[in-house]
């Protein structure tokens, strides 16, 4: 079971890199893969993670983005929630948030992202941490 979660995670990583370099069907493959995988695997630790990507993939290629993405983010918060990951929760809450500014709906966002941020005491240089700041600032201005 060990090497299956292993391998889940990293067609995930993969999936996320094809993305960022712009190779939208490769990357819709791999995450196809890897949520097949994660929902044979017993432990469904990257269940969270997956839906995220594929809201952000959905984001970047879907002719409904908004509508879709924000489905997957709001999957990805509530998966998080009930596996009380909180890594994976603070991650789904930035698409989301993101999402939002983009809609002009920044007090959403702020009320989202910034208690589930305050939940952090350690860990602030941190990529995520550090992003959701950054985030967090942005929707105050």
């Amino acid at each position: 079971m060990e090497l299956e979660l292993y391998r889940v995670y990293q067609l995930g990583q993969h999936a996320d890199v094809y993305g960022k370099a712009g190779q939208a069907e490769e990357r819709l493959r791999l995450l196809g893969q890897a949520l097949a995988a994660v929902r044979n695997a017993d432990g469904r630790f990257y269940d969270a993670e997956l839906s995220r990507l594929k809201g952000e993939l959905m984001l970047a290629c879907s002719a409904e983005p908004h509508a879709e993405g924000e489905a997957c983010f709001r999957q990805a918060l509530d998966i998080a929630r009930r596996q009380q990951a909180k890594s994976w929760e603070l991650r789904a809450a930035m698409s989301l948030a993101h999402l939002w500014q983009q809609q002009d709906r920044r007090a959403e966002a702020q009320d989202l992202l910034a208690p589930i941020y305050g939940w952090f005491t350690e860990g602030f240089d941190t990529a995520d941490l550090q992003e959701a700041k950054v985030l967090l600032d942005a929707l105050e201005g």
